[in-house]
């Protein structure tokens, strides 16, 4: 796979990650213009993750039956058309349903490039390339928010979804121009109609499930931190609003740092050795985040340390259980990374949701989602882990 596809997929996959983390600064903003709070804003985030998750399943099967490119376009156009109605978004209901359906057309881009790396990588080859893919996502939450804060300031946050359409945009271009079809014209297509037929075959599948299930718990602690971290960095320990993507920035680094280390990694071991001792440091760290909440600390620093260690440890985390689940799908690696992809963000839009629920003024609700998430993802590797050990040894 050479690193123009690489970097055309990574780019693919950053339409989640730029269109959360861009607009997290602009919170405070968007509830001062809706006359609203912060809590109600957090909503618009709750409707996107439902929308990732609801239309992963549609692309899915469809990926699979007329092949990667053309979901591809439409869902860029659809993301850039639903970027420009938020733009212009009078209400924050207006907003929330712009948002869903943002979500309903961004969501293209990862389920493709998931089952584009499938169809052209076997599975350690897969892995490395979701690290690879992982490097160019990961400068999103670094940029997303720093551009995010200085096009608030500058332009008002409308100008945020205008650059995200802009971006889309470019994106679709480049797809139309470089990226090949990957699936086979001689693969056998599915029908539409057999998709709950499919899903229900891949969700029988007891390793995917069990790898999935993993990495979504994971991931629904990195989307508790998405969604607390505006009100614990700005109006919790006052970091202004056009700083915030530093403070986030220096989290999204770490994930970038360990997820280059797990590509080292890889060449020793294969990405089912790394999962559940990646789970062990994501759930220290975790519980070692929600001890220091739990003590009210005086200044940002003492949160900082346990929440770099959460979220680095997801660069080797992530990568690893999708290339584990995605393994033996064969054909129907569209369906498969759409079932993945809407197992990870259902409970992403729950730990979402619940830490805007349980909202009490302090860093708690966040970091004690993130600890749930971080114990839950140790307990599921390490469980799945003996149980495939033991039916090993029975057989």
């Amino acid at each position: 796979m050479t690193f123009r596809i690489l970097f055309l997929l990574g780019a693919l996959s950053a339409f989640a990650p730029f269109a959360i983390d861009m607009y997290l600064p602009a919170f405070s903003s968007l509830a001062r213009s809706f006359d609203t709070d912060v809590e109600h804003v957090q909503l618009s985030l709750s409707a996107y993750f439902i929308g990732l998750a609801i239309g992963q399943l549609f692309y899915g099967p469809v990926a699979d039956r007329f092949g990667r490119r053309i979901p591809l376009l439409v869902g860029i156009t659809l993301f850039s058309l639903a970027s420009l109605g938020c733009a212009l978004a009078p209400t924050l209901e207006w907003l929330i349903v712009a948002r869903f359906v943002q979500a309903l057309g961004g969501c293209a881009g990862m389920v493709i490039s998931r089952a584009v790396v499938r169809d052209l990588c076997d599975p350690i080859q897969a892995a490395k390339a979701f690290s690879q893919i992982m490097l160019v996502t990961g400068v999103a939450p670094i940029l997303a928010p720093i551009g995010g804060g200085w096009l608030l300031n500058a332009f008002g946050w409308q100008a945020i979804f205008v650059s995200l359409a802009l971006f889309a945009i470019a994106c679709g271009f480049a797809v139309f121009r470089w990226l090949p079809e990957s699936l086979p014209v001689e693969a056998p297509r599915s029908p539409l109609s057999g998709a709950l037929r499919q899903y229900g075959r891949i969700s029988a599948d007891r390793s995917f499930m069990l790898y999935a299930l993993i990495g979504g718990v994971a991931m629904a602690g990195m989307f508790a931190y998405i969604a607390g971290s505006p009100f614990v960095f700005i109006e919790l320990y006052g970091v202004p609003a056009e700083h915030f993507g530093w403070v986030f920035g220096s989290n999204a680094a770490g994930f970038i740092l360990f997820s280059q280390i797990n590509a080292r990694l890889l060449g020793q071991h294969g990405p089912a050795y790394w999962v559940p001792r990646a789970t062990v440091l994501y759930g220290s760290a975790t519980v070692l985040l929600l001890i220091v909440a739990a003590f009210q600390p005086a200044t940002l620093g003492w949160l900082l340390v346990p929440l770099f260690f959460s979220i680095a440890s997801l660069g080797c985390l992530i990568p690893n259980s999708s290339a584990c689940a995605m393994t033996g799908q064969g054909r129907a690696a569209g369906s498969a990374s759409a079932l993945l992809g809407s197992i990870q963000f259902s409970i992403a839009a729950l730990s979402s949701a619940a830490v805007g629920i349980l909202h009490d003024g302090t860093a708690r609700p966040m970091a004690g989602i993130m600890a749930c998430c971080g114990i839950g993802a140790m307990i599921l590797a390490w469980v799945g882990m003996r149980g495939r050990t033991a039916a090993s040894d029975q057989a």
